[in-house]
């Protein structure tokens, strides 16, 4: 089929991408944004770590002080141990809120920044048991699995490895006295998870290219959706012609209309006619008020003849007005004095009755196109 995803092999259009962009299909990395977050986290432990420290034992300290009455009085601990969870709340949260909020940073700057709530539309599509079967063996999501995997299998052999070689250490930390056991667990733990950081850092490297791949991947386009778009685009161009038809031949028709209120037809002798009328109240100079080639020309040249409009003969000046002249637009000054010549003798002849022999029109060599070496106009 023309949209299997085997035709599928055209690279996504601008337009295409935008529209995923649109409907919340943006290529973000997850791995890099838990990965900053932790190490935003972590780095905000190291640089409170002295301090808090301090904060800690105090807190353990006051926590783990009771008398006879609390002893006798069982809710008194359970106050007591509420007021330090809320204590440890005041560095948990703003924590907490530091990686979120680098984490969200970290995947505006991946992906930019995209708001659409078309993801949240309710789409019952997904509540299909089978096209839910269809997804979970879908590319994507085979994909993000098989990372998943990937990644547990790297943390975990990292970690214990890691647990293996420290393993003796924390084991001897018994015999040592508590604040030195607490710093070097301290220091253990934060050797794993710099280790650890490491690993996510290197997988996010991979990762971030790999999920811009994966969202070109899935928006390419076959032959027919590229067609599509642009008809969309551009419109139907089978529509468009009959329109630039249909221009024509209003065009032809209004051009044939206005042959009988010409002054004077100049033919070439049956390749090219163009239809001049001056009118000094209105006009500047004279105005080509119809022209055409060909079929069209014998045309006008037939209607000029029923409509008693004379038709002169004068392939120079017919082949330039042709060439050089727009529909309703004057003439150009440069073909001035030919055309004056022409309608002096369209003037003579409805002043005085009879034959009187047309002028020798003169044109400007560079303006009749049968002088250009390149140029094939009859």
């Amino acid at each position: 089929m023309a949209d299997s995803a085997q035709d599928r092999n055209l690279p996504a259009s601008s337009k295409k991408k935008s529209k995923a962009r649109e409907e919340g299909q943006v290529p973000r990395s997850r791995d890099l944004g838990h990965f900053t977050a932790l190490a935003a986290g972590g780095a905000g432990l190291a640089a409170i770590a002295v301090p808090l420290s301090g904060w800690l034992q105090q807190m353990l300290a006051s926590a783990l002080r009771f008398d006879r009455s609390t002893v006798a009085d069982p809710g008194q601990m359970s106050a007591q141990l509420a007021a330090m969870m809320m204590k440890a709340l005041l560095v948990i949260v703003p924590m907490g809120l530091v990686m979120a909020g680098v984490g969200i940073l970290t995947a505006v700057l991946s992906g930019g920044w995209n708001m659409s709530f078309k993801v949240l539309e309710p789409s019952f599509g997904k509540l299909n048991p089978i096209s839910g079967l269809g997804r979970m063996f879908a590319k994507q999501h085979l994909i993000d699995v098989g990372k998943m995997l990937v990644m547990a299998l790297l943390l975990g052999s990292v970690g214990y490895y890691y647990l293996k070689a420290q393993f003796m250490g924390m084991v001897s930390l018994m015999a040592v006295p508590l604040p030195s056991a607490v710093g070097q667990l301290a220091s253990t733990i934060a050797g794993g998870f710099g280790l650890l950081l490491l690993v996510l850092g290197v997988w996010a490297l991979i990762d971030v290219p790999l999920q811009h791949h994966l969202w070109l991947e899935k928006l390419k386009m076959s032959r027919e959706e590229v067609k599509q778009e642009h008809k969309d685009a551009e419109g139907n161009v089978e529509i468009k012609a009959k329109i630039r038809a249909r221009m024509r031949e209003m065009v032809k028709k209004r051009m044939l209309a206005a042959v009988p209120t010409a002054d004077l037809i100049v033919m070439n002798p049956t390749h090219y006619a163009v239809a001049l009328k001056y009118d000094e109240s209105q006009m500047g100079a004279p105005r080509v008020v119809a022209k055409g080639a060909d079929l069209l020309a014998l045309k006008i040249r037939d209607i000029a003849r029923e409509s008693k409009v004379p038709v002169l003969q004068a392939p120079p000046l017919a082949r330039a007005l042709y060439a050089h002249c727009e529909l309703d637009h004057e003439v150009p000054a440069a073909l001035f004095a030919a055309v004056a010549q022409v309608l002096a003798w369209v003037y003579q002849l409805r002043g005085k009755p009879g034959y009187i022999a047309p002028p020798e029109v003169h044109v400007p060599p560079e303006l009749d196109p049968h002088n250009a070496p390149d140029n094939k106009m009859p």
